[in-house]
């Protein structure tokens, strides 16, 4: 009998850059239906980057295999990437907390940045509830992976107390009342056709304005879709498997990870496709706390976390496999870059699709706006593979590292730099 070698600490941080890639391919596919404004184009408009035909078909698959998805992947790696540093860090002798929340601190100042850029920002969010993580992080795996699991249903219940009780509503409803009048104040946008006008004419300076005022709508809509908790539990259980080394025992887990995809397509598939129905009714009933928007936070609460972890699962497994991590580690420079890649795909969004750069809001549909995402992605992986190879880390991953050692971190490979 073969003897089964441990999984060395490389291979488990490039299965992690492989899962990164992926989720962040993911994150951008989403993402183009609110730079494209899709939502916007008006029933039966017709043009070359519009097929309708095809189009609400396309989004439908969307909703129902990427909506909410990549981005609990990308929660839950980064749970297990924290656990990797409280390891490391108790390894080095040095104080776990105090690096992490230097660490975390700059990250925050980072996605401040990318914020001004786009209100849909991801870094500046996960950056705060990174401070939330850390102290939970004393808790048990036990402790962490029941309240994980809680946290991730919690938002049933408190969408049914925010239909029966309004006051519940007032954070978010604050939030947004405060984007308003930072809306009237920054940029003279009074109401939605002020803002659609401003958006089809304006200069770069206007968007970046309409930008700082999209903050208190962006987390407006976070406290509403109760996004703190869907976030937080994938990260705890992140945390769970980054503690435990479940990736080095992945072996003796094989059956529980067979499990999980089967648990996750059973529970998963159909929660999402009506996920998907819910939200292909594009009723309102959401935002308005009726009983169609119970139903897709239902939807939403039973298939996503499961098919996120379907996923996951199948990735561990594939990699596991000679032919299958061949393959699986195109992906990797990508995500070994994700947070270069990512504010690449934000600025590539707004100069694509604004009408301050290329102007092509309003005239892509999701068939050609996932064509669109592929294509910019395959480009990033092939730049990140050449870049990745005189370089340590990507641009931003350097200027993240080096303000968090608070000293410059070497950037030249040396093999590079010899030849």
């Amino acid at each position: 009998m073969t003897q089964q070698m441990p999984v060395k600490s490389g291979e488990r941080e490039t299965f992690m850059d492989v899962l990164r890639g992926f989720a962040i391919l993911g994150i951008f596919i989403a993402n183009l239906n609110a730079f494209s404004w899709y939502d916007m184009v008006k029933a039966g408009t017709d043009g070359p980057y519009l097929v309708p035909a095809y189009d609400n078909k396309v989004l439908f698959l969307h909703h129902l295999f990427i909506e909410g998805k990549f981005y609990s992947i990308f929660s839950f790696l980064f749970g297990w990437g924290i656990a990797l540093q409280l390891n490391k860090s108790a390894i080095a002798g040095i104080s776990p907390f105090s690096f992490i929340r230097r660490r975390l601190f700059v990250m925050l100042l980072l996605g401040a940045v990318h914020l001004m850029l786009w209100p849909g920002d991801i870094v500046f969010f996960y950056a705060l509830l990174g401070f939330v993580l850390l102290p939970l992080s004393k808790l048990s795996n036990k402790t962490l992976i029941i309240t994980g699991c809680s946290f991730l249903l919690l938002p049933i219940a408190l969408y049914a107390l925010k239909m029966n009780f309004p006051v519940l509503r007032y954070p978010t409803q604050l939030l947004y009342d405060t984007g308003a009048k930072a809306d009237a104040a920054l940029a003279g946008i009074n109401s939605e056709e002020d803002f659609k006008a401003l958006i089809h004419t304006t200069s770069w300076y206007k968007i970046f304005l309409a930008d700082l005022s999209g903050f208190f709508f962006r987390y407006g809509d976070l406290f509403f879709q109760s996004r703190i908790f869907k976030v937080l539990g994938m990260m705890m259980l992140g945390l769970v498997v980054g503690r435990t080394g479940f990736y080095s025992k992945i072996t003796q887990y094989r059956k529980l990870l067979y499990y999980i995809i089967a648990g996750g397509l059973i529970i998963g598939l159909p929660a999402n496709y009506m996920l998907a129905h819910y939200m292909d009714l594009n009723d309102g009933a959401y935002y308005q706390y009726k009983m169609n928007g119970f139903y897709r936070t239902v939807s939403y609460a039973f298939g996503v976390a499961p098919l996120a972890a379907a996923y996951i699962a199948l990735f561990m497994l594939a990699y596991k496999s000679a032919s299958g991590s061949r393959i699986l580690n195109v992906l990797a420079p990508a995500g070994k870059m994700a947070f270069t890649n990512y504010i690449s795909q934000t600025l590539f969004g707004n100069f694509f699709f604004l009408y301050a750069g290329l102007g092509y809001m309003e005239k892509f549909g999701p068939v050609y706006y996932t064509l669109l995402a592929l294509a910019f992605f395959s480009v990033q992986v092939i730049v990140s593979t050449i870049w990745l190879r005189y370089f340590h880390f990507g641009p931003l991953e350097w200027i993240w590292r080096s303000a968090t050692y608070r000293k410059w971190q070497p950037m030249l490979k040396h093999n590079a730099a010899n030849k």
